[in-house]
């Protein structure tokens, strides 16, 4: 049997302990406008789905579930790409006035990487989609291209 088709990606969903702080966290750092939202049975609002300027149809989903929320604290289930390393630079300095704490600029296995956490602790990678020409093979922890 033939594989079907997959025509892009609709979104990322993830958990949070808080909707109202993670959402004004998220809006704050991306930018992410609700466009639909997801109450309760008794009308409480636990999860929005948004649109994030830059990413055309591929939106996030916010969903209030403290347990998985606590269960990825530290894990990084997306990455987001900016063009170059000024890019991470100027990300890093936005980073900075809004009082986010952040690692500095990493050489990454194949780019650039700034790394830093949501109120939740879970960790956001910013890639860059610039490569840097290092070779990394060899260090532990980084990746290498499957030939």
């Amino acid at each position: 049997m033939e594989r079907p088709t997959i025509d892009g990606l609709r979104g990322v969903k993830l958990p949070v302990t808080d909707l109202p702080r993670s959402l004004a966290w998220y809006q704050q750092v991306f930018g992410v406008e609700p466009w639909i939202e997801f109450p309760d049975e008794g009308g409480v609002v636990r999860g929005v789905a948004c649109s994030v300027p830059g990413l055309g149809e591929t939106g996030i989903a916010l969903r209030e579930n403290p347990d998985a929320a606590r269960g990825i604290a530290g894990f990084d289930p997306m990455n987001w790409h900016v063009p170059d390393r000024p890019d991470l630079e100027a990300w890093a300095l936005f980073l900075d006035d809004l009082g986010i704490p952040h690692s500095p600029v990493i050489d990454a296995s194949l780019g650039w990487l700034l790394v830093f956490h949501d109120p939740d602790g879970i960790e956001h990678h910013l890639y860059s989609r610039s490569t840097h020409g290092i070779d990394q093979d060899g260090r532990s922890g980084y990746g290498r291209v499957v030939s």
